[in-house]
C-alpha cells in the first residue's frame, strides 16, 4: 500500500508540474553563467545573493509559489507570443516575463535598494531570464504553454510542458556540473558574441521557431527515446543561450 501511494504521488507531481527547467536546468544555467562572468562581477553578484549561489538562486522564484505573499508574480514566469513578437495587449494583466525582466533590470541598475529587496529582485531576474529560454514559456496562448497537451512519457502520464521542463534533461541522469562542463566546451568567442547581439525580441523569435519541433508529436501521444533524442540538441542550445545571456545581463548591471 505504501509503495502504491508513493507511486501515485510521483505520477501526480509529474503530471502537474509547470515549473521551467526544473531544479537541474536552473542550477545548470546559473552554473554555466557563473563560469563565463568576470571575477569582479561574480563577486558582486554573490555578495547580493549570499548565502545562495547563482545556480541555487535560480530555483527561488519557483519555491515562493507556495507563499501567497508572492502571488502577484505568478504570471511573471512566461509570456504570450503569437509569431515571435511582443504584444502587450495579449499579456496577463498581472505582468509577464518580458516586461518584468526589463523593469527589474533597470531597478537593479539604478540601485538604492535595501539588501533584502535587491536580493529578491536579482533572484527573480535570474529565474525569469532562465525561464524565457524554455520554449514553452513563450506560449502561443492556446494551450497554457503545453500544460494542456496531455501525453505519456516513457509510459507515465504527464504533459508537454513538464517534458521540456525536466523530463528530457533529467533523463540524462547527470549532475548539473557534469552537463554544464560538457556544454561549456562548446563555447567560443563567435558563439558568445552571436547570442549577446540579439535583444529580447530575438529570444522570442528563437522560441517560436522551435515550435514545429516541440509539437512534433505522434497521434498516440506516447513519446520516449526518439522524442528526447530529436529534441536534445534544441534543448541544449537553449541552455547554452540562456547562460550566455544571463552572464551578459549580470555584467551589464554589476559591471
Amino acid at each position: 500500500m505504501k509503495k502504491l501511494l508513493t507511486t501515485s504521488v510521483f505520477v501526480f507531481l509529474l503530471a502537474t508540474q509547470s515549473f521551467a527547467w526544473g531544479q537541474l536546468g536552473h542550477y545548470l544555467i546559473g552554473y554555466m553563467a557563473e563560469k563565463q562572468m568576470n571575477r569582479s562581477v561574480r563577486k558582486k553578484v554573490e555578495k547580493v545573493l549570499y548565502p545562495m549561489s547563482i545556480g541555487r538562486s535560480g530555483t527561488w522564484m519557483d519555491e515562493i509559489k507556495s507563499d501567497n505573499a508572492y502571488d502577484y508574480a505568478n504570471s511573471w514566469h512566461y509570456l504570450t507570443s503569437r509569431a515571435g513578437e511582443y504584444d502587450e495587449s495579449i499579456q496577463e494583466k498581472s505582468g509577464n516575463a518580458y516586461a518584468e525582466i526589463n523593469r527589474i533590470k533597470n531597478e537593479l541598475k539604478a540601485g538604492n535598494l535595501d539588501p533584502k529587496q535587491e536580493a529578491e529582485l536579482l533572484k527573480m531576474l535570474i529565474h525569469m531570464v532562465e525561464d524565457i529560454h524554455q520554449p514553452l514559456h513563450v506560449g502561443s496562448g492556446d494551450d497554457r504553454g503545453g500544460n494542456d497537451v496531455k501525453l505519456e512519457y516513457f509510459g507515465k502520464p504527464t504533459n508537454l510542458h513538464a517534458v521540456w521542463d525536466s523530463g528530457i534533461i533529467d533523463g540524462k541522469a547527470m549532475s548539473y556540473t557534469e552537463i554544464g562542463n560538457e556544454l561549456s566546451r562548446r563555447l567560443n568567442k563567435d558563439l558568445i558574441a552571436g547570442y549577446r547581439a540579439g535583444g529580447m525580441d530575438t529570444w522570442l523569435a528563437e522560441a517560436v521557431a522551435m515550435r514545429p519541433s516541440v509539437y512534433n508529436l505522434p497521434e498516440s501521444m506516447k513519446i520516449s527515446y526518439a522524442y528526447g533524442y530529436e529534441n536534445m540538441p534544441f534543448l541544449e542550445e537553449r541552455l547554452i543561450a540562456a547562460s550566455i545571456r544571463l552572464a551578459q545581463i549580470l555584467e551589464e548591471i554589476f559591471g
